[in-house]
């Protein structure tokens, strides 16, 4: 997992060839005033946009999930976001099996530590990071791009 700031996003270009696209997309994008929706940037990049009501911790950790196939670079646009997170390594209680379609395996375990995302800041989950987003009071608008592993 990375976390870290819009402006230094130049920095993880490398570890992926599609990173530098879906940066360049959220640098010219004016995502405050984007709608909300599916889009595909380019093959395997997808953007998600949304905004809406953040949940309470016990409702994001009924989708504590991971996924096999995409690397999530998750984007706060506007509000505070908390994520609960734990290394898939250490998760032991898997909920139902792995979806192939829609490329996740949620958990039953708790996150070894949740942290704050706000305007600017983003995450990168990789296939290892198991995740609760979307955790905090009021709207939060969002964008997670998933680029394909």
């Amino acid at each position: 997992m990375i976390i870290d700031t819009i402006q230094n996003a130049h920095k993880y270009f490398s570890i992926h060839p599609l990173f530098a696209k879906a940066f360049a997309y959220i640098q010219q994008t004016d995502l405050a005033n984007a709608a909300d929706g599916k889009s595909e940037l380019a093959e395997g990049l997808k953007a998600i946009i949304s905004n809406a009501p953040g949940k309470t911790k016990e409702t994001s950790l009924q989708k504590f999930e991971c996924h096999n196939k995409n690397i999530d670079i998750q984007l706060c646009i506007n509000g505070v976001e908390t994520i609960g997170w734990k290394p898939r390594e250490k998760c032991v209680s898997p909920k139902g099996e792995y979806n192939d379609e829609k490329d996740v395996l949620f958990y039953d375990d708790a996150p070894d530590m949740y942290f704050q995302l706000t305007d600017g800041q983003f995450a990168i989950f990789f296939p290892e990071d198991v995740h609760a987003p979307m955790i905090g009071e009021g709207q939060i608008k969002k964008l997670v791009i998933k680029v394909k592993k």
